[in-house]
């Protein structure tokens, strides 16, 4: 995977003060997924959160800067994805893909999730049979238009 200078810049800082993802979206203001996603370089943060971001991390303008930069999205990794983690996931929609799409469009008719107009909460469950991953995907209905 290949991260900016600004990335590795602030995983550093993060690293050295000791904090996580979590702790520093709360000083953003925005969610830990959010968040976490502009560091990485695939979402953009506003004034405020890119400066709040760069507050706590002692961090330069030009990280700042970088933060509330438009990103191009996607760009981290090739297709398929190498990482287990990131692997894993294009799995679940490989095998879980045509279902979610047909229970989709079962439920709200012919559109699609919006992945704009989106939000997502990932959270650990223990369990005593090992602990769980817990993603919720939750994205506005786009009903396709007709002309």
């Amino acid at each position: 995977m290949a991260i900016s200078a600004a990335t590795d810049l602030i995983l550093k800082a993060k690293e050295k003060k000791g904090l996580t993802f979590a702790q520093i979206a709360e000083a953003a203001g925005c969610s830990e997924v959010y968040c976490t996603a502009a560091i990485y370089g695939q979402q953009t943060l506003n004034e405020q959160q890119a400066k709040a971001v760069t507050d706590l991390l002692e961090l330069s303008s030009e990280v700042e800067t970088k933060l509330k930069t438009i990103p191009f999205r996607g760009t981290n990794f090739s297709m398929p994805p190498t990482d287990p983690t990131i692997y894993r996931l294009y799995e679940l929609v490989l095998v879980y893909g045509d279902a979610i799409k047909a229970l989709i469009h079962e439920k709200f008719g012919d559109g699609i999730m919006s992945a704009i107009d989106f939000k997502m909460d990932l959270d650990k469950e223990e369990n005593p049979h090992g602990d769980r991953v817990v993603i919720t995907l939750n994205g506005k209905f786009l009903q396709y238009k007709t002309f």
